[in-house]
């Protein structure tokens, strides 16, 4: 009878969790749904099932010119980045290699902040699936120019495509060059400001425009936990895009979000002050989790499987640290973008930066001296857990182990092995 009992609570306990899940996936369809050309049902995304991308009608903000371009393969010599990274992983810092190229760039800071917010307050536990799709959606009408589908997603909702909520806008510099800056509107209140210039809300469809108008679009996430998700969107026939996967030091990474993320991080506070870690506490299996992500994204695209040739590329971020002008400049020649003296300017004085500024974001550093710091900000106790659930990446990255707290905090001792990651 129990048994009985048992099986009956299990097959309702089930259906209220499939009825919750095809809500969480209704709600984000409403989101990702856009008016097709087609007038026919089709999935929330882009893409209809097959590789064939879908064509979306833009309700007239965009010229007939404009809508053909998007229905055909780029003929214009466009080509578009997408830096991969986790946090703090120096991606604010490397994203900024493309962001001072020059007129030429339109480089993007975190537009999926927006898509992951909204989609943890719409889910009470995130679904990784659709998480991925809505994602990758938008990364694709972002390198088509296309602020649309984003706009769903920003909440206050931007009205007549004007919004004052963009997350860090005033760190694309193409959103904030003379051709989008706007009068600046008594009493609004715009967190994330243009630095170099007073300008009003940021207008989307100016935005558009000043995307249309540039040869390079560039995007640093650190969203995207898995490179196969992207498959569709390297595939696109509409896009040139370079996938560049920003890597560092799990330890290294520890330690840095212990200090930008402290609220979040007292757990691995108090275990660096008790000195015991429970191996199987929810924060190290996350931990684990985060290194065999990375690690999978790593070894598909190392792999070179025929829809990642010529399109992936690997860097540590300590290598850009030591060689910074050397790393830019395979990443530039990797891209197939010219490595302008502008670029090369900000790189060389932002690299050997004597008075460093403070911040979570700053990019302004002696990064040469950056590589090691970690190791005498985080115990020994820290230091092994990290080795013993992300050893698997560390070894395939070339991170070596430390043994001991001597061997830690031995700057002559080296924990990075020289390494040299072939791309194609």
């Amino acid at each position: 009878m129990r048994n009985k009992y048992a099986i009956l609570v299990i097959c309702i306990v089930a259906l209220v969790i499939i009825e919750k899940e095809n809500n969480i996936i209704s709600r984000v369809s409403e989101k990702l749904t856009l008016k097709q050309t087609t007038q026919t049902a089709e999935p929330p995304s882009f893409y209809n099932g097959s590789s064939a991308p879908v064509v979306m009608d833009y309700d007239g903000e965009m010229s007939e010119e404009n809508a053909t371009w998007l229905l055909e393969p780029d003929q214009g010599g466009h080509k578009h980045i997408l830096l991969l990274a986790a946090t703090r992983t120096g991606s604010s810092f490397v994203g900024e290699f493309f962001n001072q190229l020059g007129s030429n760039m339109f480089y993007l800071f975190e537009p999926l902040w927006h898509v992951e917010r909204m989609l943890s307050q719409d889910m009470d536990i995130p679904n990784a699936t659709v998480s991925s799709l809505a994602y990758r959606d938008v990364l694709l009408s972002l390198f088509l120019c296309d602020f649309t589908l984003l706009e769903r997603f920003i909440s206050p909702s931007p009205q007549e495509h004007i919004t004052p909520a963009l997350f860090r806008r005033e760190s694309s510099m193409a959103l904030c060059e003379e051709q989008v800056c706007t009068p600046v509107v008594k009493d609004v209140f715009e967190r994330y400001h243009c630095k170099t210039r007073r300008c009003g809300p940021l207008n989307l469809t100016l935005a558009t425009m000043a995307c249309f108008s540039k040869k390079y679009r560039a995007i640093k996430s650190v969203r995207v936990r898995q490179l196969e998700t992207l498959r569709l969107l390297v595939e696109d026939p509409r896009l040139d895009i370079k996938v560049i996967q920003l890597v560092r030091d799990p330890r290294a990474i520890l330690a840095s979000r212990m200090v930008a993320f402290s609220s979040k991080y007292q757990t691995w506070k108090s275990w660096a002050i008790n000195g015991e870690v429970p191996i199987e506490d929810e924060e190290v299996k996350r931990l684990q989790g985060n290194c065999h992500q990375i690690r999978m994204s790593a070894e598909l695209g190392l792999s070179r499987p025929d829809w990642l040739e010529n399109r992936y590329m690997l860097v540590r971020y300590e290598d850009i640290a030591r060689y910074p002008m050397q790393k830019a400049a395979e990443m530039y020649r990797f891209t197939g973008i010219p490595f302008t003296s502008q670029a090369r300017e900000w790189i060389l004085k932002n690299t050997h930066a004597s008075e460093i500024t403070s911040g979570v974001y700053s990019t302004q550093k002696n990064s040469s001296e950056q590589v090691e710091k970690w190791r005498f900000s985080i115990p020994f106790n820290l230091v092994q857990v990290v080795q013993d659930v992300c050893g698997p990446t560390m070894e395939l990255f070339g991170y070596k182990f430390a043994d001991s707290e001597q061997t830690l905090v031995n700057k002559s001792v080296s924990l990075l092995e020289e390494k040299q990651f072939t791309f194609s």
